[in-house]
């Protein structure tokens, strides 16, 4: 059974860098203590390389990487402007709830999540959504930090004969 087609139109690039420049502080729901889990991945960038004030959210959790988790959205210290979701399919509408309850500017879908409705509710309500793109890319992207993220590893090339070979 394939998916249904995407209908659903997101923010393109400019959007995007607007995003993330307007946005001073980042909640992870879904964040894990799980260093092969994506989110963590995203977790341990945004620590280490931007400016943001970032939150984590797992209810099943109380520290990762040093730093508290909270229960949920409404327990964070302040609201935060982007909501950067790790969690299943059917958990986004109850997250968007979440989202809106606190008054987040923005809903952000990581890679490979994809919601049309979530998104058009969203919208209706005033947020900016993002769906299916990675906050760590898109920001490493903009702030010329791919390298950062681990995208420069000096192996891939587009000249035919650059003289780099694999190890």
């Amino acid at each position: 059974m394939s998916a249904p087609p995407r209908s659903w139109t997101g923010p393109g690039a400019q959007e995007r860098l607007a995003i993330l420049r307007r946005t001073r502080s980042v909640a992870v729901v879904g964040a894990s203590a799980n260093a092969s889990r994506a989110s963590y991945f995203v977790t341990t960038y945004l620590l280490s390389s931007s400016d943001y004030r970032v939150y984590l959210v797992n209810p099943r959790a109380s520290e990762i990487l040093g730093q508290p988790v909270y229960p949920s959205l409404d327990a964070l210290p302040e609201k935060p402007d982007l909501v950067d979701v790790f969690r299943r399919h059917d958990d986004l509408p109850e997250v968007l709830e979440e989202t809106l309850d606190v008054g987040a500017a923005t809903l952000w879908l990581q890679l490979g999540s994809w919601h049309e409705d979530v998104a058009r509710r969203g919208e209706e309500q005033g947020l900016s959504v993002v769906m299916d793109r990675c906050v760590k890319i898109e920001h490493a992207r903009f702030d010329g930090g791919l390298h950062l993220a681990g995208f420069d590893t000096g192996v891939i090339t587009s000249r035919r004969d650059s003289g780099v070979r694999p190890r």
